[in-house]
Formats: structure tokens, C-alpha cells, sequence
């Protein structure tokens, strides 16, 4: 059954914008290059080894070996078949000095090929394309809507009822994504290098929740040293565990980003019941606060201030888990801009989409606190795409 391509509107509009963008941004530009899948994709609408050649005026996608499957799953006019760098340099024999390429994502391996056979000096456009991104279209606010339900749904509902005593951290994090997948779920989590994609997610119980993996303040042991995801297949469940789920959800292409914690017993029982639900309980205020500061217009740099001001002084050592930022723009990568940090001073918009995400490492217990994806809507607090963030903590199995 053929899967549903991205409408051709859509990435004829998608490709306007970043004409204008650029006129805007360099009203002397001539050509830009791209070959990261995530660039492939928002602008041609599929994931094929090949280069997206754009131009004021045309746009080429030149994929190796066969363009057959491109054509087939992708509304993009032009999809050409390529046979080398030289095939660009035949349809484009007028290569411009400078032409833009994201940095970020272009290797230095991919960049020498390319100069072999079209000569320029390469300049970044990672901005411009950032900034296209950050606001959503319609059609990209339905897909994160329609994984933000599946989402809510999954992490919520089903899994508390999976937790179970003697299950191990990798099985957990395992049988959740499984029925993510079989519900519509992508089964994948990307981010914005040029090999980045994760399987799955992370299930971390007490101690692990705390190990530092990526720049994240969720912490797992990983499947090994060479997997930090998923969760460790010999830590398993035990009465008094912190639960922590960071498991994100994708639908074709989108994402929408959410974290859970549980405590597997009886907090009355616990010698520290009361720290750990009071780092909960502020965990939630904390994001609620957030969700009502995104709004059009304000700064994420000053909510990062302000959130940061109104934690409480008991926590403030170990909020975030040394990280330093609340939040995270997100879509096709998990890792968008803006940041809800320091030094992101444009203001929001509309349409974008942020991960706001209240985490506080209690050393000796685990990590505590909740995530959610929100909207940016004309007026008012941000709405959550992803569920509620004051969900029940205690799991007595």
C-alpha cells in the first residue's frame, strides 16, 4: 500500500519561501545545493542519495542510480536521474562563485566531491533554512497533531499498564515503541547532524536516569557503550524505582517530543517520598508556567530567565541535569531552533512548535519531571500537542 506523499502545493509553497527568504537574506544569491535527507525531504518530499539543486528560478533533484522510486513516492516536478557530480555540471553549466549549502549537515567528504565537478566557494545557509522550519505550515501542524494524539495516547494510557515488576529498561522502552509503531508511529527520532537518527527512545529506571548520554538531561545506560538509548536489557524493575520515559513519537516525518515519570511503589514508603513528589509537583508548575509565556512575540532567551528565577532553591544545583536550556523547537529533527536558552533573542511566532521539558536529577533516586510539545497559536498560552503534564506519579503494579 503506497504510503501518502506530501502534497505538491505544499512543497511548491515551501520552496517560495525560501526564494523569498533569500532574496531577502542575499538579494545577489544564485544557487544553493543541498543533500541532507531532512533538506531533501521538507523541499522535494523524499529521502533519496542525491542533491536538491535550487535557483531563482528552478529546482532540480538529481538522485543516483535510479529516480524511478523518487518519482513514484514524491509530488516534485523535477526528479532526474544522476550518474555523477558531472550530471549537475551538464544541467547547470553555469556554476555561480559562491552557492549556499547548510554547513551544518554537508560533509566535508560530500563538499570536496561536489567541488570536483562544479567549482565554488561555499557559504552557509543554515539560518535561512532554520528559520523556514521554525514556522509550521498547516499541513505540518496536522502530522504533529495527529503524532501529538498518538503520543498522549501511548505514554499516558498504555504505559503505566505495561510497567511491571522484574521487566527490564530495553524491554519497557521496547514493547511501547512497538505499539507506537503499530498505531501509525514512525518508529524513528532524527536530529540535526549528518548521521543522526535514533531508535526508539529511552526508559531509564532510578539510577540510569540520571547518566548523561547526549545534550539532554534524560540519562540512560543504554543497550551498551556504543547504543546510549533504549535502556540497559539487565537493569530491571523493582519496587521504589523512579520511571523515567523520553520517548518521542513521529508521524510522516514529524515529531512531537514528551517525557513521563513514575514512581513504582508507594511514595509513603520511600525514606524521600516527599523530595520526590515535591520535584514533581514543581517539575509541572514549571512547564505549566512555560506553556503560558509562549505566546507570539515573546523572547526565548527571557523565558528561559524567567522560568529559571521561579525554580525553587532546593532544586536549583540540580535542575536540568547541567543542562542549560527548558525547551526545544522541533519538527522533521528533534532538535530545532529557537532553544528556550540563553542567546535566542528573536521573538516567537505562530505556528512554531517547542518542547518544553522540567527535569530535576534527585542523586541517589533518579530523574524527575514531565515534557510536553506545544503550539504557538494566535492568542493565549501555547496548546499541548502531546498530552498533560500532571499525570498520576505513583504506579503500585
Amino acid at each position: 500500500m503506497p504510503h501518502t506523499p506530501v502534497p505538491a502545493a505544499e512543497l511548491a509553497s515551501r520552496l517560495a519561501r525560501l526564494r523569498l527568504s533569500m532574496d531577502q537574506f542575499d538579494p545577489s544569491w544564485a544557487m544553493m545545493i543541498l543533500d541532507h535527507k531532512i533538506d531533501l525531504y521538507y523541499f522535494t518530499g523524499t529521502m533519496p542519495d542525491g542533491v536538491l539543486v535550487i535557483t531563482p528560478d528552478d529546482a532540480v533533484l538529481f538522485v543516483r542510480r535510479s529516480a524511478e522510486p523518487a518519482q513514484q513516492e514524491s509530488c516534485f516536478p523535477d526528479i532526474r536521474a544522476m550518474r555523477s557530480f558531472r550530471t549537475i555540471a551538464e544541467a547547470f553549466p553555469y556554476i555561480p562563485e559562491t552557492v549556499y549549502v547548510a554547513a551544518r549537515t554537508m560533509t566535508l567528504q560530500k563538499l570536496t566531491l561536489l567541488q570536483k565537478h562544479l567549482p565554488f566557494t561555499p557559504k552557509p545557509a543554515d539560518s535561512v533554512l532554520s528559520a523556514l522550519r521554525a514556522v509550521k505550515s498547516a499541513y505540518e501542524l496536522d502530522c504533529m497533531r495527529t503524532a501529538g494524539r498518538l503520543h498522549q495516547r501511548m505514554i499516558e494510557q498504555l504505559a503505566p499498564n505495561l510497567l511491571r515488576e522484574g521487566i527490564s529498561e530495553a524491554r519497557y522502552c521496547s514493547e511501547i515503541c512497538t505499539a507506537m509503531i503499530d498505531a501509525g508511529g514512525m518508529g524513528i527520532s532524527r536530529f540535526n547532524q549528518p548521521v543522526a537518527e535514533d531508535v526508539l527512545g529511552v526508559a531509564s529506571f532510578s539510577e540510569n536516569s540520571l547518566l548523561p548520554a547526549m545534550d539532554s538531561p534524560s540519562g540512560t545506560a543504554g543497550t551498551c557503550i556504543a547504543m546510549k538509548s533504549i535502556g540497559s536489557s539487565q537493569r530491571r524493575l523493582h519496587r521504589g524505582d523512579t520511571v523515567l520515559l523520553d520517548i518521542p513519537c513521529g508521524f510522516r516525518g514529524y515529531h512531537t517530543d514528551k517525557s513521563i515519570v513514575f514512581y513504582y511503589g508507594s511514595l509513603a514508603q520511600h525514606p524521600q517520598g516527599d523530595l520526590i513528589r515535591a520535584a514533581h509537583e514543581q517539575c509541572i508548575a514549571l512547564e505549566q508556567e512555560a506553556a503560558s509565556l509562549l505566546r507570539p512575540g515573546a523572547v526565548p532567551a527571557e523565558i528561559y530567565e524567567t522560568i529559571l528565577s521561579h525554580v525553587d532553591p532546593i532544586f536549583r544545583d540540580s535542575f536540568m541535569n547541567g543542562c542549560k536550556f527548558i525547551g526545544h523547537s522541533i519538527g522533521l529533527v528533534m532538535d530545532e531552533t529557537p532553544v528556550l536558552a540563553r542567546g535566542f533573542d528573536a521573538p516567537l511566532a505562530t505556528g512554531m512548535t517547542l518542547a518544553v521539558e522540567p527535569k530535576i536529577a534527585l542523586e541517589g533516586i533518579g530523574l524527575i519531571g514531565c515534557e510536553n510539545t506545544y503550539e504557538i497559536v494566535p492568542q493565549g498560552a501555547a496548546r499541548s500537542l502531546s498530552g498533560a503534564c500532571n499525570t498520576p506519579l505513583e504506579i503500585n503494579g
